[in-house]
């Protein structure tokens, strides 16, 4: 008897699961649809920034420490053309701000840190790009699906209002709504607000890195030849 029970169960289960995604969305009706093709452009934005800010910033950060080793060996050598063309051939922030630094040569240390400086704030600028973009997903998208679970709820009430057999199949597309857009809004905006995190997390680790060539660079400039 017991098994059963538990086999009359588990059939149940497998009815309601294979019902499809797509059903339960389109039996809330048209609004729930325009909000889960909402919610679902920007989960694929979401996706699409975090990933290819990552791989951007963690290039960003690779650097070789070769790099400064090279770059102090041909200052101090004074063979400044090899030092502008290892910075040309290395595709990095910290290359790009000792080129600049390297182009001020000659001029006072003071106009050769506003220099590098300058470059380093655009470069920092390009590795927040799109952050702003993440952080508006993660407060826009569980927003927008609360907005479904009003709308799912008003559905349902009014369904509850003007039908005169009120049936849980009458109910069930406002509730499904109200449920699923709430469900899908929320795990966009933890993945947002997460991601985010971890990308300004990274991106402080590559203005460090940044910032510490610059100091190494000016000391090398200061040294007495």
């Amino acid at each position: 008897m017991y098994y059963k029970s538990l086999f009359l169960f588990q059939d149940a289960v497998e009815g309601e699961g294979s019902q499809s995604l797509i059903k339960i969305i389109t039996s809330g009706g048209p609004m729930a649809i325009i909000i889960f093709g909402i919610l679902l452009i920007l989960s694929i934005l979401a996706i699409y920034i975090f990933v290819e800010r990552l791989l951007t910033i963690k290039k960003a950060g690779n650097i070789d420490q070769a790099f400064m080793n090279n770059i102090k060996a041909n200052v101090a050598a004074g063979n400044i053309a090899a030092a502008k063309a290892l910075c040309q051939t290395t595709d990095s922030p910290v290359a790009r701000m000792v080129e600049k630094g390297l182009m001020r040569i000659g001029k006072p240390l003071r106009d050769i840190d506003t220099a590098i400086e300058n470059v380093g704030n655009l470069e920092v600028f390009k590795l927040e790009k799109n952050l702003s973009r993440l952080a508006s997903i993660a407060g826009a998208a569980p927003m927008i699906g609360f907005f479904g679970t009003v709308t799912g709820m008003i559905l349902a009430f009014y369904k509850m209002a003007t039908e005169q057999n009120v049936t849980p199949d009458v109910l069930a597309g406002g509730i499904y709504q109200a449920l699923t857009t709430t469900a899908f809004g929320l795990a966009i905006g933890i993945f947002a607000f997460v991601g985010y995190n971890i990308l300004v997390a990274n991106v402080d680790k590559v203005i460090f890195q940044m910032e510490r060539s610059t100091v190494e660079f000016m000391d090398l400039l200061q040294e007495p030849t």
